[in-house]
């Protein structure tokens, strides 16, 4: 690992890779602090489950618009640089709202103050989010291209290493400091952010940028599938192949051509004014990525993403609740579990890489819901209290519940790997313009957000519905049994996947 991080520095610079695990690592460490979130909601502001829940859910809506961000900071140069700058902004955003809520305490205390500036927050962090991402992906992109799995693995691992402690740290605050503090520790760390974004030069592009799109958008047409129409046309005229397959061809050519016309329209030009150029460049990778996205092979399997979050209602929140309020387990106890968690999902990391990436997608994902239905009956037996029958302490089956969901559901989360979402990867290369492969991976991390968001949503209507409330949770049992049976509705979804796909081919 040490000669990895050796190589990787010598290809990369050590700002760059400081400034990269640095945002990563606090991407995980943001658990210290939104968990004193959950606590602020539930005892100071005295919010129901749902309520609470639906703030959450509106909180972290910013992560499921991803691709503006990087359509913004991959069109709209500022002072001729697509990343440093837009770093800087996204930074701010995640930096500011820690230190109002750590100084004014009438923030903390109203509701849609805290939800404004909680959203804030999540804008800024997501955008940093996709902007290292442009960045490691232009690092990688040619020469370097061999370290891009090094550079991933420890991207990854720094964003385990700040969530574990992140989660031993945050029970440890809740416990010792009070939460306005916590605030204003963790703001600490986007202002080192900051700072480092001073330390990574950027070359400045120019007008360069908006010359590329046009030029890309005649050399690779918007379907990706151009050079081979071509290639294919001058085949059949020297195989001497029938009138019939001849006729088919000039067809497919003419719509080849009415393409790139189409594309050359939408694309920048010279000599017009620069924001009419950042507009047709936004227009003209909005209209690709839309392109890209309609191709059946990309949009089916993103369906299945996004319905398998929707159709099963997010009760997490809830659960939090009630282990706080009815089990009455401690703060440093959950973030112990919060632990043990982040070791499941770096265990069903390895498990999968090491295992399973070879196997058929769907029989992956038909697995792990199963799994997951299994593992929901630890919070049948929970909130039955049917594990006191049997002698097992509350304490003992939220560990092991934890542990073994987060590591089956790692399995379920192929677009947080590069490894694990890698078809989907090689098709949106093949299937979309260079230069927008990364904006349509962060709109398929965005559809995974929002239906997690959406999923959120539904769990916090399904526990107002059934009047589950603080110190009344008489029908939680039967809210866990409609989520157990809804784990199975992704089951028969997927028809969506394709057949052959793998993890890896």
């Amino acid at each position: 690992m040490i000669q990895c991080i050796k190589q990787l520095k010598t290809a990369f610079g050590l700002a760059f890779l400081w400034l990269v695990c640095l945002i990563y690592f606090t991407q995980g460490f943001r658990s210290f602090v939104w968990t004193a979130v959950s606590y602020q909601l539930k005892d100071r502001l005295k919010l129901s489950p749902s309520a609470s829940q639906f703030v959450f859910s509106v909180s972290f809506f910013p992560w499921s618009i991803k691709p503006i961000y990087g359509i913004l900071s991959d069109c709209i140069p500022i002072k001729g640089k697509k990343r440093i700058p837009y770093l800087v902004i996204s930074t701010v955003m995640s930096l500011v709202p820690w230190l109002i809520l750590g100084i004014n305490a009438s923030t903390r205390s109203s509701i849609w103050h805290l939800m404004i500036l909680l959203t804030l927050q999540n804008l800024g962090s997501a955008m940093a989010d996709v902007v290292v991402d442009a960045m490691i992906a232009e690092a990688v992109r040619f020469e370097k291209a061999s370290f891009a799995g090094d550079l991933q693995s420890l991207s990854w691992l720094s964003m385990a290493f700040g969530g574990v402690c992140g989660s031993l740290l945050g029970g440890y605050a809740l416990t010792n400091l009070e939460i306005d503090i916590i605030f204003l520790l963790f703001s600490i760390l986007p202002a080192i952010q900051l700072f480092s974004c001073g330390l990574v030069e950027e070359s400045s592009m120019g007008g360069e940028v908006l010359s590329d799109f046009s030029i890309s958008s005649d050399s690779h047409h918007l379907n990706g599938k151009a050079n081979d129409l071509d290639e294919d046309s001058s085949l059949e005229k020297k195989s001497n192949v029938s009138a019939r397959k001849r006729k088919k061809s000039q067809k497919k050519s003419k719509k080849t051509q009415l393409t790139r016309r189409k594309a050359q329209t939408l694309s920048p030009g010279k000599g017009k004014s620069l924001p009419l150029l950042w507009f047709q460049s936004l227009k003209y990778v909005t209209y690709n990525l839309c392109c890209a996205f309609k191709q059946p092979m990309i949009l089916r399997p993103m369906a299945w993403f996004f319905l398998a979050h929707v159709t099963v209602p997010n009760l997490s929140t809830v659960m939090f609740y009630y282990q706080t309020e009815f089990l009455k387990l401690e703060a440093s106890f959950l973030g112990t579990v919060r632990v043990i968690g982040w070791l499941g999902l770096m265990l069903g990391t390895f498990t999968y890489n090491q295992y399973l990436k070879k196997m058929k997608l769907r029989r992956i994902l038909a697995l792990t819901h199963i799994g997951l239905a299994f593992l929901n009956l630890f919070d049948v037996m929970l909130v039955s209290r049917t594990n006191v029958a049997f002698g097992v302490s509350d304490k003992t089956l939220v560990l092991c519940g934890s542990a073994l969901s987060d590591a089956v559901n790692q399995f379920n989360q192929p677009v947080l790997s590069l490894h694990r979402f890698m078809p989907f990867l090689i098709l949106s290369g093949q299937l979309c313009p260079p230069g927008i492969e990364g904006t349509l991976f962060a709109l398929f991390m965005s559809i995974n957000n929002f239906g997690s968001t959406v999923g959120s949503f539904v769990g916090a209507g399904l526990a107002s519905i059934l009047n589950i409330s603080s110190g009344s949770f008489d029908n939680l049992l039967l809210g866990i049994n409609i989520q157990l049976f809804c784990t199975f509705i992704p089951v028969v979804l997927l028809f969506l996947i394709p057949k052959e796909a793998t993890g890896i081919a």
